[in-house]
């Protein structure tokens, strides 16, 4: 479903679980940070308003896209976490560069996600304008921040929902 027509609101949500107990690991890139650090922000935010302590909310930076596989990898070693949200913005140039760094990104945190008992969110605005990925920030085409942490959190209330 396109996001031009579809914008996440509490009327598509089932009930979001306390996230009181729950761990979190963020990795974030440098680049585009205008962008990555208002979704961190609105994710920390969302993740706070749901239970979750700070002190359970660790926060890396990696320097681009494509090493947020690598930091989400080492969150989920760690074993501090129990869901790692991703996040980052690529924005489409003159070169193929975006399509190589939007498929390594996306298949690297997919084989994550097949390959761990943590899950990992998809935090990676994939957008054609800087524009396009401010609207997605500001609300003119939802929050993305927040519908990570929404995410996140229902995730792990997922996999431990399978433990019990």
């Amino acid at each position: 479903m396109s996001s031009n027509t579809f914008q996440f609101t509490a009327e598509h949500l089932s009930p979001i679980p306390d996230a009181s107990d729950m761990r979190f690991g963020i990795v974030v890139s440098e680049w585009n940070n205008d962008i990555t650090g208002a979704l961190l922000q609105d994710a920390i935010k969302t993740l706070t308003q749901h239970g979750a302590k700070e002190t359970n909310i660790k926060v890396m930076s990696v320097p681009g896209s494509f090493e947020l596989v690598f930091g989400a990898a080492q969150l989920i070693k760690s074993g501090l976490v129990d869901a790692v949200i991703a996040i980052g913005t690529v924005v489409r140039g003159d070169t193929p560069h975006f399509d190589y760094i939007c498929e390594g990104v996306t298949q690297g945190l997919a084989q994550l996600n097949t390959s761990c008992n943590v899950p990992v969110i998809y935090g990676v605005l994939t957008v054609n304008t800087q524009q396009q990925a401010i609207d997605r920030t500001n609300g003119v085409v939802g929050y993305k921040g927040e519908e990570f942490a929404i995410t996140a959190i229902k995730m792990v209330d997922f996999a431990w929902q399978l433990q019990k």
